[in-house]
């Protein structure tokens, strides 16, 4: 049984695919941004944190998440206690998030006798590269809560950020995950539709 990884861009519908995996396959839900708040409040001098630098977050993160998930999935613990003692046997996680340094996490899940990530998980991305400026930001608007951050931008400043850094940052994500093995799932239209077709992809990958 392969866990899954969840990668892609802000706002592409990650939780919500996790969540609905967790809901119909039973599988337990690994939230990077719950381990990004942990850090920032346990451990601030790791630069581990919220709206700061994605690509220093991701790799001062990546050693942690490495060793977590190489104990997880290989029940390896160099420690006198072996954590797995009483264990659930058949344990499978769905780990999900934008805070992913894929080269280190892959180094560090060697140490655990994982030598590639597409031969030991099912990697799913998801991205948005079909929308306009006009609709990210409409879309932004219709779905933002009080708790992101966009949510209190002004229209411009809304639109700024739309086509300085969401596009491109959509685009670039597209094509660094199909270099790492992902399957990539554009959500750009019909959401719900391509969510429910991901959901059939991963039972069948998993018969």
């Amino acid at each position: 049984m392969k866990n899954i990884i969840i990668a892609g861009s802000a706002r592409a519908g990650k939780s919500t695919l996790a969540k609905r995996i967790n809901e119909e396959l039973n599988y337990i839900v690994i939230n990077v941004d719950t381990v990004v708040a942990t850090f920032q409040e346990a451990y601030p001098q790791l630069n581990i944190r919220f709206n700061w630098n994605r690509k220093k977050c991701s790799a001062n993160l990546a050693p942690f998440l490495g060793h977590y998930l190489g104990v997880l999935s290989s029940g390896h613990y160099s420690g006198e206690v072996s954590p797995w003692h009483g264990a659930v046997k058949g344990f499978k996680y769905v780990l999900e998030g934008i805070y992913l340094d894929f080269e280190i996490l892959s180094r560090t899940l060697k140490m655990y006798g994982i030598e590639e990530l597409k031969n030991n998980f099912l990697l799913i991305g998801l991205v948005q590269t079909q929308k306009t400026v006009d609709e990210f930001v409409r879309d932004l608007r219709k779905y933002d809560k009080e708790c992101d951050w966009t949510f209190k931008l002004s229209d411009d400043d809304l639109r700024g950020y739309v086509e300085e850094d969401a596009i491109p940052s959509n685009l670039s994500d597209s094509e660094h995950l199909s270099e790492w093995g992902f399957t990539v799932y554009d959500t750009s239209r019909e959401r719900e539709k391509v969510l429910d077709n991901i959901i059939n992809d991963i039972k069948l990958k998993l018969v």
